[in-house]
């Protein structure tokens, strides 16, 4: 890497939601940059970003020269990172990469910076995983409790909004809301059935369990952040028509008793965790009122299962584009950064 304190970055990716955010936290964050390099399509080269008080010229990923770049942050699809980020590596940068692609390789960490921050250190490849934004916000929640007690079993409906499919997903469910509203068809073409005022049971492929891709990877990505196989997932994935921030009704079955009181009082030291948790109207976390636009991982609802001797209930809310990507993605850019010491 260059000078101690700042460090070359690239952002692949730069001109989607997740990408831009990328930035905004960059800023927020003060995190030291010498050169940034923003990086897309052929077809969004050109345009200009504001990053700062500086303007920046997007350049074309298919031409870029990765040499000196020392920290990548992808975030522009599986296919993308696939092709570009062991380019980025065998140039030596360390190469943060948001999509699915490399996420279940014995050889590349999959880290929640709250979670497992360690594991980010051991990087052969060159390359770091993102998790996938409902596992991300799950874990920074249940992974105090699985360190006090263990967790034997996590029961999880996800409430996910629509800006987890991206750009088009958001212009679906605006598109179709005001459709809606003034008497006319709302003609459904990024999602296979109408998302406004409804429920879609499916988010990515199915596989041959019948279940989704989205809620295989709770289980396989939670496995492997908690570093413990024989944790069982029982998860479904739900489209509900929320522009920002995916929600979670959760009901975990410990390995040693614990309280809804005792999970509280330790989850209010948490790093990462906000409680929102009182018995009342409003006494609650929403993705509307609390996660859009913020960084931390709202819980509340917090209480005993009384049909289960050793089981808890939560609901967890958080902004899926900050949290569940862009935020995670600069918090693990940091921990490399600090391994310069």
């Amino acid at each position: 890497m260059n000078a101690k304190n700042s460090c070359n970055v690239a952002i692949v990716g730069a001109t989607g939601a997740v990408g831009e955010t990328m930035l905004r936290i960059l800023v927020e964050r003060k995190f030291p940059i010498g050169n940034l390099h923003l990086l897309a399509s052929e077809r969004s080269a050109g345009e200009k970003i504001e990053f700062g008080a500086k303007k920046i010229v997007v350049e074309d990923l298919a031409t870029f020269d990765p040499t000196g770049i020392d920290i990548a942050l992808f975030s522009a699809g599986g296919s993308v990172s696939k092709e570009y980020a062991p380019k980025f590596a065998a140039a030596g940068a360390v190469v943060i990469d948001n999509s699915s692609a490399f996420r279940y390789d014995d050889d590349v960490p999959l880290v929640v910076s709250e979670v497992n921050p360690d594991a980010a250190k051991n990087r052969p490849r060159g390359i770091i995983a993102n998790p996938n934004c409902s596992t991300m916000q799950m874990l920074v929640a249940l992974a105090p409790i699985h360190r006090k007690v263990g967790i034997d079993r996590i029961n999880v409906a996800t409430y996910q909004s629509v800006s987890g499919a991206g750009r088009s997903a958001l212009e679906e469910l605006g598109r179709q809301t005001a459709a809606l509203l003034g008497f006319q068809e709302p003609n459904p073409e990024r999602f296979p059935v109408q998302i406004a005022f409804n429920l879609i049971p499916h988010i990515d492929e199915f596989q041959d369990n019948g279940y989704t891709k989205e809620e295989m990877k709770l289980v396989w990505e939670t496995r492997k952040i908690l570093a413990d196989d024989s944790i069982q997932v029982n998860p479904t994935a739900v489209r509900v028509p929320v522009f920002y921030g995916h929600s979670e009704a959760v009901n975990i079955e410990t390995r040693e008793k614990i309280s809804a009181a005792e999970v509280r009082k330790l989850l209010e030291t948490a790093p990462g965790v906000e409680i929102v948790d009182e018995p009342k109207a409003g006494g609650y976390p929403t993705p509307v009122t609390h996660a859009s636009g913020n960084d931390p991982v709202y819980v509340g609802r917090i209480r005993d299962d009384f049909s289960h001797p050793r089981a808890v209930n939560l609901w967890i809310v958080s902004d899926n584009i900050r949290k569940g990507a862009a935020l995670n993605a600069v918090q693990l850019a940091e921990l490399v950064l600090a391994e310069r010491g």
